[in-house]
């Protein structure tokens, strides 16, 4: 009797826990509903040193006297009235109707603040000064004391940054598509090798413009801003991690707050987010889907998901002190792609979501293949064998412009590679994480970068590039310290692949491509010679897959995106990124010119924008050390009784020894030039 009784009050414990999580689990709240308006208003931000920064706050219209809100405040130079303004809007107001005063703040020097540009991108002022923001915006009579952060790409780091600063009032951020790793994983230096892109080319330009609607030519406010040297300049000059690019940033364990990732599979800033899961001090929350550099309500490719209601779950919950489930959300929701033949015009990445609340997985094994002497790939060690492979500087373009982006079918890039494949699979086979491709390899010169790539082989021989990366022969041992290769030594190399996710279909063949180039994405280098891959033993040339069951946990749905407000009185336009790519091929004298052309354009209540940018790619397979960057950028302001002209070239040459440098400045006012300035520089290569 005893007995059935205690076994009665057990199972009445266990209903009554049952009952009480049932009900904790009802108590989540909803995220934040629309129940503002929304007005924009200006305002000047004090720095101590008296200069002022230009922000917009977009306030919740139709608050109660005395209701005070949170504030989630985007920190960016690309020009809040002119440059993002379209764009700022349906993010902004979107948070605003839910009870934020979300804030756009242009940093000093750029757009409408005050003050010279900084000598460089995320100096040390920049982030004095998002601090003194930040202390500003708690204190302001409507705010709640709570600030966030949140923004993609430079708005990311800026936000990443300032949690890393440890911001007092800083509560939260959200950061799309950043990174913490300036050196070998930001556009300059793309894993540790040299890198020209169109970025570079317009931050140089957009440093000698002045503010909207004015565009004022008084010397006081044009000349520090003209003047300022180009940073494409002061990149080139650091070809080597250390100091210069780590003094900005700082361990991502010392960050405290909680931390929400959202990064995109074809993007070359994904490999953050595994980073912040490993390293992070403070709570951290990750979405991955199958984008570009883009937020994911208006990806290409999708499936696309309304991030902003995302956000708000979060900010309520942080900021507000709302329980809106956020904390038992998992970790990471990262999406499972599923083979798709090449197609850079793909529109949706088949596929599946799938949760993972540690990190790396727990459920994944590490799969090794050997580099077979027949070219293959298997389990087995193979006897020792050596493939050479002669440096061809010229390849790669079809295997993309960074790390990411929809690929065409990138067997023009392999026929220059050393190319192994699997046996047909028997069995689809998914992987999730970062392989790596573990080299034994030599070359004929001192200096020689190898570029791992990994791909899907269909039965019909169409190649779809899944993910790869590089390293710099140099930096084989440290990144800060390169030291030159003793030509014919077998050095072993760790590639550590770019983030990805990948179910492989049965009937299909893994391949891995090594090769020795991929321009225009990394600087060649400058030797001819030959490299040879060492096969054989256990520590021959290998590749280790991240494999994992096909199919994981469900994370929770995820909402289609919601339409987005627009501002009636800007409108952009423009060639979506890629932009227009051609490739011309003179096969007699070994000679490859890419062109990329790019074309943007914006209508303000007080005139016209029209930006055309164009960059140029030589290489000369005869003559590695020969390679050159030309580019040349112009914005048109079209405004009421004037046009304003402002230009920008660069040029980029190489020899052996050193890179070339000439930058020129260029204003023009109805067609006559006002000003113009130069640079030129010679500046030895440091091991790239």
């Amino acid at each position: 009797m005893i007995k059935r009784c205690r076994q009665a009050v057990c199972l009445l414990s266990f209903l009554f826990v049952l009952i009480s999580f049932h009900f904790t689990a009802l108590a989540v709240e909803p995220p934040s509903p629309p129940t503002y308006g929304v007005r924009m208003q200006q305002a000047w931000i004090p720095m101590k040193d008296g200069v002022r920064l230009a922000s917009t706050l977009y306030m919740p219209d139709g608050a109660k006297p005395g209701e005070q809100f949170p504030a989630l405040l985007e920190y960016l130079p690309y020009r809040k009235d002119d440059g993002t303004a379209a764009e700022d809007y349906p993010k902004h107001a979107y948070f605003a109707r839910r009870g934020y005063v979300s804030v756009r703040v242009d940093i000093r020097g750029f757009g409408a603040s005050e003050g010279s540009p900084p000598e460089r991108e995320y100096s040390e002022q920049e982030q004095v000064d998002g601090e003194q923001v930040i202390q500003w915006l708690a204190h302001q009579p409507w705010s709640n004391g709570n600030v966030g952060m949140f923004g993609i790409s430079w708005g990311g780091f800026t936000a990443l940054q300032m949690a890393m600063r440890h911001a007092p009032g800083l509560k939260a951020i959200l950061a799309t598509d950043a990174t913490a790793g300036l050196f070998h994983d930001d556009v300059h230096y793309i894993d540790g090798i040299a890198h020209i892109d169109e970025f570079e080319l317009n931050m140089d330009m957009a440093e000698g413009w002045t503010g909207a609607p004015d565009y004022t030519l008084d010397e006081k406010v044009l000349g520090p801003r003209f003047d300022a040297p180009p940073w494409s300049l002061l990149y080139l000059k650091h070809q080597r991690d250390g100091p210069f690019w780590r003094d900005r940033v700082r361990p991502l364990k010392d960050i405290a707050i909680p931390c929400f990732l959202i990064g995109g599979l074809l993007d070359g800033y994904r490999d953050n987010v595994p980073d912040m899961l490993m390293q992070s001090g403070g709570p951290v929350k990750a979405i991955v889907g199958p984008w570009n550099h883009t937020y994911p309500n208006d990806a290409v490719p999708g499936p696309q998901i309304e991030w902003r209601n995302e956000a708000v779950r979060w900010f309520d919950h942080w900021l507000k002190g709302r329980d809106t489930g956020v904390e038992r959300d998992p970790r990471l929701a990262i999406y499972m792609q599923h083979w798709h033949p090449p197609d850079p015009n793909l529109e949706n990445v088949p596929g599946e979501w799938r949760r993972e609340d540690v990190w790396p997985p727990k459920e994944a094994k590490a799969s090794t293949l050997f580099f077979q002497a027949e070219h293959s790939l298997g389990n087995t060690v193979p006897a020792p064998a050596a493939h050479q492979l002669k440096y061809v500087p010229s390849i790669g373009v079809e295997a993309g412009f960074w790390w990411g982006e929809l690929l065409s079918d990138v067997r023009p890039v392999d026929a220059f590679s050393l190319v192994y494949d699997s046996a047909a699979l028997q069995d689809d086979v998914a992987i999730l994480g970062r392989p790596h491709a573990l080299l034994r390899a030599s070359a004929t010169a001192p200096l020689a970068n190898w570029i791992a790539r990994l791909s899907d082989v269909a039965p019909d021989g169409t190649v779809t590039q899944i993910t790869g990366a590089a390293i710099n022969g140099a930096q084989r041992d440290s990144m800060s310290e390169p030291l030159d290769l003793e030509p014919g030594k077998v050095y072993p190399f760790d590639i550590e692949m770019h983030l990805t996710s990948w179910v492989f279909p049965k009937g299909h063949r893994i391949r891995v491509a090594v090769s020795n180039a991929l321009w225009p994405m990394m600087l060649p280098t400058p030797y001819s010679m030959t490299t040879s891959l060492a096969l054989g033993g256990e520590d021959g040339s290998r590749i280790v897959l991240p494999v994992v069951p096909e199919h994981g946990l469900a994370p929770p749905a995820f909402s289609p995106p919601e339409p987005s407000e627009e501002r009636t009185d800007v409108k952009t336009e423009g060639f979506p990124w890629p932009g227009e790519w051609t490739v011309e091929r003179d096969e007699a004298r070994h000679k490859t010119t890419v062109h990329w052309k790019g074309k943007e354009g914006g209508k303000y209540p007080w005139g016209t924008e029209q930006d055309f940018e164009n960059l140029t790619y030589d290489s000369d397979d005869a003559h590695p050390e020969s390679c050159a960057v030309r580019g040349e950028a112009e914005t048109i302001f079209a405004l009421q009784g004037r046009t304003l002209t402002w230009r920008g070239h660069l040029l980029v040459t190489t020899d052996q020894k050193n890179f070339y440098y000439t930058y020129t400045r260029e204003l023009l006012k109805d067609g006559a030039m006002v000003r113009t300035k130069t640079w030129r520089e010679t500046i030895p290569r440091d091991h790239q």
